[in-house]
């Protein structure tokens, strides 16, 4: 068994999903520079099969999809239903690629894949050992794998500093939680995703830093409600509940001004880990 991943599939099927799907457009923006690398270090080729873990509103699988072409074949698998809707309209035209909804730790996964990829997908495992474990035998014999996932949330002030206003506008508790619980920077933690990996049985394992610079919004006010629906700071939000809202905003606006560009848009900096390897 790879954990119960209960919490995080109920999450993702309810308030956490919905946003998700509802706001596509605007996170496959920012996130698809960190995608794209990952694709890029996966090495994909014209005519293979592709796992695509945590594929969302399906943003990676339709790149994928273009990659291996007519003859070869992608699955998205997701816990989200409200995103996997998205994902099926945005590939209604194409023959290449299907979506699953599963919890890709325990699923059954049809037949075995040439190449794994995943777009901060694999960071919410319960049981991560096993997880990955249950993934690897998804793969063909020398089958590789590429994930991007965040590097911790001190390097990744996008997510810090809104969520660090958030706290102080309610009066919460100002220390994060657990950073190696499962959730966005569960594997900050270089060595220690490394060791994750290596007991799961993948070998020539590279795990390499990417950064891009992560687009918060037009403004600081816009960039504070986005951070709001999506991301650590949003979370914060929907436990305070819709009362606390305003004055979380204004803080978190607060915090991002002094970050903005002459037209006021805010930029932060996104930092990740690119792993890659073989079963």
């Amino acid at each position: 068994m790879a954990g119960d991943n209960t919490k995080q599939v109920a999450d993702w099927n309810g308030s956490v999903g919905e946003r998700w799907a509802a706001d596509q457009e605007r996170t496959d923006s920012f996130t698809r520079p960190y995608g794209d690398a990952a694709i890029a270090a996966a090495n994909v080729l014209p005519g293979e099969t592709v796992l695509d873990i945590g594929c969302g509103c399906g943003d990676t699988s339709l790149a994928v999809a273009a990659i291996v072409g007519a003859h070869g074949k992608v699955l998205g698998v997701d816990v989200s239903a409200p995103m996997l809707e998205v994902a099926r309209k945005r590939a209604a035209s194409l023959r290449n690629v299907t979506f699953l909804q599963a919890d890709a730790s325990t699923a059954a996964l049809p037949g075995l894949f040439d190449a794994l990829i995943s777009r901060f997908g694999v960071m919410f495992f319960d049981d991560p050992v096993a997880a990955f474990i249950h993934l690897r035998s998804a793969l063909k014999n020398g089958g590789r794998f590429a994930f991007v996932c965040w590097q911790t949330a001190a390097e990744n002030p996008w997510a810090y500093l809104p969520a660090q206003a958030a706290r102080k506008a309610i009066g919460a508790d100002p220390t994060p939680a657990d950073p190696h619980a499962p959730g966005p920077f569960a594997f900050g933690d270089r060595e220690g995703l490394k060791t994750i990996l290596r007991t799961a049985g993948f070998a020539d394992l590279l795990i390499e830093g990417f950064e891009a610079p992560m687009y918060l919004g037009s403004s600081p006010r816009s960039a504070a409600e986005g951070v709001t629906r999506i991301g650590p700071a949003s979370r914060i939000a929907l436990d305070a509940g819709p009362a606390h809202l305003p004055a979380i905003v204004q803080a978190i606006e607060a915090a991002l001004a002094p970050y903005a560009a002459t037209d006021g848009s805010v930029f932060l900096p996104g930092r990740t880990w690119i792993a890659t390897g073989h079963a």
